[in-house]
């Protein structure tokens, strides 16, 4: 079925209204309009030592499916295959010594495949750390060692940075723009608070209600579509 440019439009933005109300559940989702924005962040308490809420206007560093550099405020991180990731299984990035290089931060590999992890959490000044169960060879008796695997890192950008997002998870950025990394707890950026998740930045009542305008709007675009039509027609059989 042919749909004008009016039409196509009028499906492109009830898309994207869709896709905010579909992120409103998600932690840390910032939607794609901003009239739907939340005032503030705000979170809840969780059991899992892994989730974390960052602070406000800065990211965890991650990847996209492409494994380009990436940046989310979803906290609510597992432990899959050793390694830490966010929510869709992208890898968390982070620093094992101050000074050294931006990687994927993981647990041994050695503790991994002998199954000695233990009570995993991410704490509030980014460190992700472990328990390690040992055994002692001689007298049987079993040990537990705390292990610090890294830190994660947080990245903040200038304000009025425009962030692109596909999934209102991850965002990216333009080539070029400048960005600010550094420790949870540094002195320049603020503490993570451990066992909290963060709601989304979509208001569920507003995105629903731009969902409906939107639905709205195509109807009565298609409606004048087809009088438009109609009127046509009527003109061409009182021609013949």
């Amino acid at each position: 079925m042919f749909l004008s440019p009016g039409l196509s439009s009028a499906l492109d933005r009830i898309a994207e209204r869709a896709a905010d109300v579909r992120r409103a559940y998600t932690p840390g989702a910032i939607p794609q309009h901003d009239d739907v924005a939340t005032a503030a962040s705000t979170s809840d308490f969780s059991l899992d030592p892994l989730a974390v809420v960052v602070p406000d206007g800065t990211y965890l560093v991650t990847a996209d499916d492409r494994d380009r550099r990436a940046y989310t405020r979803n906290g609510a991180l597992a432990l899959r295959g050793g390694r830490l990731v966010d929510a869709s299984g992208h890898a968390i990035y982070g620093r094992r010594e101050p000074d050294g290089p931006l990687v994927e931060l993981a647990v041994d590999r050695l503790d991994a495949a002998l199954a000695r992890v233990r009570d995993p959490s991410v704490e509030a000044d980014g460190t992700f750390v472990y328990r390690r169960e040992v055994v002692d060879p001689r007298s049987g008796a079993r040990e537990q060692q705390r292990v610090p695997a890294g830190r994660v890192v947080l990245t903040r950008f200038p304000a009025g940075t425009k962030l692109r997002t596909s999934d209102g998870s991850h965002v990216t950025i333009a080539s070029g723009v400048p960005s600010q990394e550094g420790f949870p707890g540094d002195g320049t950026f603020g503490n993570l608070s451990p066992m909290h998740r963060e709601r989304s930045r979509i208001d569920v009542d507003e995105s629903l209600a731009r969902l409906k305008e939107a639905y709205l709007a195509f109807d009565a675009l298609a409606a004048a579509e087809a009088a438009k039509m109609h009127v046509g027609k009527t003109m061409m059989d009182i021609v013949k």
